[in-house]
């Protein structure tokens, strides 16, 4: 069984930043896409951050130059840098796993899931 755990969140005034962390367990996911998304109340799941097994980015165009995705394999875990944050920015943040398809933004394209992390940015 996959478990995806999430950590970082919190509330924070727009200009600051924050870290989240997704950690692993249950079985090696080095050879898999990894991601984050991000649901508002009342709105859909929407793509962040992509990134693949050796480190290859992708981001949607609302975060670009602003977040920064990366992995440790070694540690199994992901981690999503969030700087200049802005009220917009304000969601739960889910952690994804297991996608085969680099480049994808597809919720379903990642069958693995966190409970999610609450972002709340002030203005």
């Amino acid at each position: 069984q996959v478990q995806l755990v999430e950590s970082g969140g919190g509330l924070v005034q727009a200009g600051g930043s924050l870290r989240l962390s997704c950690a692993a367990s249950g079985r090696t996911f080095s050879n898999y896409v990894r991601g984050w998304f991000r649901q508002a109340p009342g709105k859909e799941r929407d793509f962040v951050a992509g990134i693949s097994y050796n480190g290859v980015a992708y981001y949607a165009d609302s975060v670009k130059g602003r977040f920064t995705i990366s992995r440790d394999n070694t540690k199994n875990t992901v981690y999503l840098q969030m700087n200049s944050l802005k009220p917009e920015d304000t969601a739960v943040y889910y952690c994804a796993a297991d996608s085969a398809t680099w480049g994808t933004r597809q919720v379903d394209d990642f069958p693995s899931w966190g409970q999610g992390t609450q972002v709340t940015v002030s203005s």
